[in-house]
């Protein structure tokens, strides 16, 4: 069988707190009370600043923006410090070359790397924006046919460049 809970120990410990408060100690009182018994709040007018919210298209931008630093590897570069640009030495010639992309390591990247795919992404992302822009029947024909071009080029240009993207980083990949 479990045993009981002695409920009136419990009862004493709450009354013993409670009786703890007021009995404290009289110069403690004093120290906590005499000093500011004379003091009394100002009366203030203070006005409850007003915060207007921000328009659509700062936040879309602000959304956008930070879209961009993650999909581009932001905190890996600031972690790991990778060089903006490598190089590579051809063999035939013996030219040094720049090189973009960190071939064959998938879990690495050069500055540039980052930043050009993260803009890929970005921009497949604006294309796919305006294309529902171009849904909008409240726009002209003409206009609206103008995002419906701007938005599959932006999305096919984007689509294409990051599987090219990817080929370069992996060699022999989807062939």
């Amino acid at each position: 069988m479990a045993p009981k809970a002695d409920t009136q120990s419990a009862g004493a410990v709450a009354a013993a707190d409670a009786s703890s408060q007021f009995s404290m100690d009289p110069v403690f009182h004093v120290l906590k009370v005499v000093p500011y018994s004379f003091l009394r709040p100002p009366r203030l007018r203070l006005k409850i600043p007003s915060v207007s919210l921000p328009s659509a298209m700062t936040v879309f931008s602000l959304v956008l923006l930070t879209y961009f630093m993650v999909v581009s590897g932001f905190v890996y570069d600031v972690i790991v410090e990778p060089p903006g640009i490598g190089s590579t030495q051809d063999p035939a010639t013996g030219a040094v070359r720049p090189v973009v992309f960190l071939p064959g390591r998938v879990n690495g990247q050069y500055i540039i790397e980052g930043l050009s795919s993260g803009f890929m992404f970005v921009l497949g992302g604006i294309g796919i924006v305006l294309l529902d822009l171009a849904l909008d029947k409240n726009r002209a024909r003409s206009v609206k046919v103008s995002y419906a071009i701007a938005g599959i080029s932006s999305v096919v240009i984007a689509y294409v460049m990051t599987t090219l993207f990817i080929r370069i980083k992996i060699p022999g990949y989807l062939r």
